[in-house]
């Protein structure tokens, strides 16, 4: 095993994935039987893996999902839900994102309109993608903030960045003029160079209305609606009356 003052090097090099599998290859014996090249390929792959690994959890840890758990593999594909297959294993393989493009996931109170949108989130953060969650709410009273101090622009350059932006909860609440504005400055920013992901009780038919001014509506949902793929889940009882509760 090399000494000491080498794995320090090493470690300050930040090449920790292969310190570990040095460490590793020196309790074993049957990497003693292995030639140098064998080894040497081994400690590359092992680095590789472990560089994969840290980034994928800082991606996980900058998203903020509010279901950090949520995944795609524990999806529950009750009939009743009207979950298409299919959809969710090409969503899951990530060309919507890497074609930029949009997914809105609307039904009622319950259905697992978070849980999705986060196991959604999840996948694109393991496929490498930057991810960020947010309540919608929550985005718009930080724009409104952004404007008293200043730091508008930064913040709408920062979101405008993130491969994956997902608004939870949109129009569960009346939306101000400022916010419309403030909509309609965000998408633009993203609309064919980065992917947004937004939750609603609303039927998206509805959301002209609920944006209350008919300019600002038909250039927001232009900007949302192309280029977007559509979810409605359905259920006849609200998954959080049921008691397996870990999966949508």
């Amino acid at each position: 095993m090399l000494n000491e003052h080498t794995l320090d090097q090493m470690r300050s090099l930040r090449l920790d994935g292969m310190v570990r599998a040095i460490e590793e290859q020196a309790a074993s014996t049957a990497a003693a039987a292995l030639g140098f090249d064998e080894r040497l390929t081994l400690l590359v792959q092992r680095e590789i893996a472990w560089r994969d690994d840290r980034r994928v959890a800082r991606l996980l840890k900058a998203a903020r999902l509010k279901v950090s758990s949520a995944c795609v593999e524990d999806i529950d594909w009750r009939a009743s839900r009207s979950l298409d297959r299919s959809l969710v294993a090409a969503l899951a393989g990530g060309d919507w994102l890497r074609h930029a493009r949009n997914v809105l996931i609307t039904g009622a109170t319950g259905c697992g309109k978070t849980w999705l949108a986060c196991a959604l989130g999840h996948q694109a953060a393991r496929s490498g993608f930057s991810v960020l969650y947010v309540r919608a709410a929550r985005l718009f009273d930080e724009l409104q903030v952004a404007h008293g101090d200043g730091s508008f622009a930064r913040r709408l350059a920062a979101l405008a960045k993130l491969d994956l932006l997902i608004i939870d909860d949109f129009a569960i609440s009346p939306m101000t003029g400022t916010g419309r504005n403030d909509l309609l400055e965000l998408i633009d920013d993203r609309v064919g160079t980065r992917s947004t992901l937004i939750t609603s009780q609303l039927p998206v038919k509805a959301w002209h209305t609920y944006l209350n001014d008919p300019t600002l509506a038909d250039a927001i949902l232009d900007r949302v609606v192309h280029s977007s793929q559509k979810i409605e889940l359905k259920t006849a009882k609200s998954l959080r009356d049921t008691a397996d509760t870990s999966a949508v």
